[in-house]
């Protein structure tokens, strides 16, 4: 019987990352050994599980069906065996939570850095990922997104303060070009564009002020799809970037980044830590989301 789960957990781990590789790595086994767990799996049952290719890996009909009835199920017997940790002297377990490189760089691992070497028996993984991703299907324990993209049958809890995107460049670049006065201006400068990963195209810069929102879509010799970069660049002269606030406040003081239309800069909602509403929550959950969580 132990057996048999292992090899479930298994195929679920390669169904749901649709890749041998990853499954394995996150497994923390070989390719080879866990093409022969499913494999065996599959003669034992008398069907194909998963469709193979070169390039991809994806679940078959009856695959698919097998992944939809025991995946709540996997997820339940994790849950129930992380919570069993409560129990422990200290707090015990595997968090993985999903979120963008600027989110990990700039609120989540500052805070976890500071807590987990008093916990040293909880191990969290941080998987950067640009797009949306479904947390419960890809077995992940939270995401991290903005306030205002949060889903509603999530529940959410506030790790990060409202923000607000600014246009800032370097004294070099704004001693060679007039500042702009409005947005429209920003079309006759060279400005540090971003490609969003979940559409693929380049972000059109939003602004509102006195309630009449302004989107401009920008023009530059770089492109980067994600923000630190895109700093780097601004302070080296480049050009205007267009950037969260929050991650800016030593360049701004130091005189190395100058802001530029700020009464068209207005906030949003900061960045939230969601999972499923039906989640139990392990002891280890508890402690990363007791050191993510914001206090004003």
């Amino acid at each position: 019987m132990r057996e048999n789960i292992n090899d479930l957990l298994a195929f679920a781990a390669v169904a749901t990352d649709q890749s041998f590789t990853r499954a394995a790595a996150r497994l923390g086994t070989s390719q080879s050994s866990l093409s022969r767990t499913i494999r065996k799996l599959e003669e034992r049952l008398g069907v194909r599980l998963l469709t193979r290719t070169t390039r991809s890996v994806s679940p078959t009909e009856a695959g698919g069906r097998l992944l939809q009835k025991i995946g709540p199920r996997l997820d339940e017997i994790e849950a129930e065996l992380e919570a069993l940790g409560a129990l422990r002297d200290k707090p015990a377990g595997n968090v993985r939570i999903n979120c963008s490189e600027y989110a990990a760089e700039s609120v989540v691992w500052p805070k976890l850095a500071k807590v987990l070497p008093a916990y040293p028996d909880i191990k969290v993984e941080i998987f950067i990922q640009h797009s949306f991703a479904d947390i419960a299907a890809e077995r992940f324990d939270a995401g991290v997104r903005l306030g205002e993209s949060l889903e509603k049958d999530m529940i959410a809890v506030r790790i990060a303060p409202d923000d607000r995107l600014i246009a800032v460049g370097s004294p070099s670049y704004f001693e060679r070009h007039a500042p702009p006065e409005t947005p429209r201006d920003l079309t006759a400068h060279s400005c540090i564009n971003l490609r969003l990963a979940t559409r693929g195209g380049l972000y059109a810069w939003e602004f509102e002020k006195d309630g009449a929102s302004l989107n401009v879509k920008v023009e530059g010799q770089v492109t980067f799809n994600t923000i630190r970069p895109m700093v780097d660049a601004a302070l080296a002269g480049f050009g205007i970037a267009f950037v969260p606030e929050s991650g800016l406040h030593a360049h701004l003081v130091s005189g190395a980044l100058v802001q530029v239309l700020d009464d068209w800069c207005q906030p949003f909602s900061g960045f939230h830590l969601y999972y499923p509403s039906r989640r139990q929550q392990s002891s280890a959950f508890e402690v990363v989301m007791t050191a993510l969580r914001h206090r004003a």
